[in-house]
């Protein structure tokens, strides 16, 4: 793992929602930081409605993290595209948000409750 990457576990529960509708919810989330960006939450899929994700074509590298696949929510208004995405087998170190889930901020929101 890159020494510029923390996990540490998120304290207390959180509402993970998108259009108006509750995606789920989690007390174990993740907090990822890396370098000086701002934190990113990775959320279980356990914890959430998967049957509103489809995953799509879409994919990403990071040289730290390793290939991030996509997922587009079906909202009651239409889809939302490559709203969340996971590292289903991150690199050494990282191991941890296998199984989890990430999200755009402009699409989707997380909020402690």
């Amino acid at each position: 793992m890159s020494d510029h990457i923390k996990l540490s576990d998120a304290s207390g529960t959180y509402s993970i929602r998108a259009a108006g509708a509750v995606l789920g919810e989690s007390a174990n989330v993740i907090e990822l930081r890396e370098g000086a960006s701002d934190p990113v939450l990775y959320v279980p899929r356990a914890d959430m409605a998967m049957a509103f994700f489809d995953q799509t074509d879409h994919t990403t590298h990071c040289p730290h993290k390793g290939d991030a696949t996509y997922f587009t929510i079906q909202a009651k208004s239409g889809p939302i595209k490559n709203a969340a995405w996971s590292y289903d087998a991150p690199k050494k170190g990282l191991e941890k948000i296998a199984g989890h889930l990430a999200f755009d901020s402009d699409k989707v929101t997380i909020e402690q409750t």
